[in-house]
């Protein structure tokens, strides 16, 4: 009865002692792991992030910080980010909606603290145009430095050319294939 219910315990076997302490040390092991894992997990929590009072700021406040950046995060919009800092400025700018400020003025107010590296669609300006043209100037870079390297090694690369006899027997090979495959 005992082997079908657990088959690696075997209790006639002389090794039964050694399956046993082996089971009881993995059922150990199993415990402990999931005592850890409760243990520590109220240590992972974060308290909830306060909501505005007022739901018309609290949305006019998303839909603006969708347009700006994180700056921790970098690839992440302000609204999206997670970061205490994010937390930081998004409570800079319901204080500032609080006090009736236009999203003009918010967003001028953060260029002027944090530069336009906040904003996910910087302005043409002297300071950005590399940022803006950047890309384009290093491909077309790239597409000339690839023509002029190819046109050098093509030049740099003679075609062999054939002797007489060479040719000859290079026609004769394949008038023999023609021959064998019809």
């Amino acid at each position: 009865m005992t082997m079908l219910l657990f088959p690696s315990v075997n209790l006639i076997s002389v090794h039964s002692r050694f399956t046993m302490r082996e089971h009881f040390f993995s059922m150990g092991k199993i415990i402990l792991m999931l005592a850890l894992m409760l243990l520590l997990s109220p240590g992972w929590a974060k308290e909830a992030a306060p909501v505005a009072e007022d739901p018309e700021i609290e949305r006019r406040m998303i839909a603006l910080s969708e347009d700006l950046r994180c700056l921790v995060c970098q690839n992440e919009s302000l609204a999206g980010s997670r970061a205490d800092f994010a937390n930081d400025l998004r409570r800079e700018i319901r204080e500032q909606m609080r006090a009736n400020k236009s999203d003009k003025e918010i967003v001028d107010f953060l260029v002027a603290r944090y530069g336009d590296f906040v904003l996910y669609n910087p302005p043409v300006k002297p300071t950005t145009i590399f940022l803006w043209f950047g890309p384009f100037i290093f491909l077309i870079m790239g597409a000339v430095i690839l023509v002029v390297y190819l046109k050098r090694r093509r030049s740099q690369t003679e075609e062999p050319m054939l002797s007489e006899q060479q040719r000859k027997q290079a026609e004769a090979l394949l008038k023999e294939s023609k021959g064998n495959n019809a």
